[in-house]
Formats: structure tokens, sequence, C-alpha cells
């Protein structure tokens, strides 16, 4: 990876991951280090905004055309955060249990 995806930008995404790839739990280490550090290049080569120069860089590209499955690491960590920032956002709890419904329970009043 030498001569391929030469940048000096350091690449952040403040809107899926405002506190950082590392802090997040979607990606080991050393993915968060390889975004951090190439996916600036990754994201214009994604884009069309900037050209392959290398044969690296060229199957980058067929992998985010999806003319190939990726098989290097700068694809497949560049392939689960375009996955993960383009799924749809998923429901969370508190609870840790499924989501609550909004049921009317039948309650009966007795004079016990």
């Amino acid at each position: 990876m030498a001569d391929s995806f030469i940048t000096t930008n350091r690449f952040f995404d403040n809107k899926f991951y405002p506190r950082g790839f590392s802090r997040h739990g979607d990606f080991t280490i050393k993915e968060a280090q390889l975004l951090e550090r190439y996916g600036y290049a990754f994201n214009e080569l994604d884009l069309g905004k900037r050209q392959p120069v290398t044969d690296e860089e060229n199957q980058f590209v067929a992998v985010c055309r999806g003319e190939r499955e990726p098989e290097t690491e700068a694809e497949k960590v560049w392939s689960k955060y375009v996955t993960r920032i383009r799924r749809p956002k998923r429901f969370h709890t508190l609870s840790g249990g499924k989501p609550q419904m909004d049921t009317v329970e039948d309650y009966t009043e007795s004079d016990d």
C-alpha cells in the first residue's frame, strides 16, 4: 500500500462517528487507524473525485462499484464503513430488552 491511497488529509466522519472510529465499537483499532489514515483517499476514489493511479487503487474502485468482492484490508474496511453508514438506523432501548409496544393492558378494578 506504499504508493496507493496517498493523502495528507486525515479522515473523520463527524456525522456518523463524532467521537472517532476507534471509540464507537464498530471497528478494530487497526481498522480505525486505516480509516483515519487512508479514508480521505478511499472516499475520493469511491466518489470518483480522484482517479486511480495504481493497480491496487483500480481494484479498490472495482470493489466500490460492486464489480468484485473486497479482498485487501483497505477494501474490507471501506466496505464495512460504507455498509455501516448506509444501513437504516436500528432501534435501541435502554432496558436491553425488546422494544416496548404501545399496548393498552386490560385492568379490572376490584374493591378488595
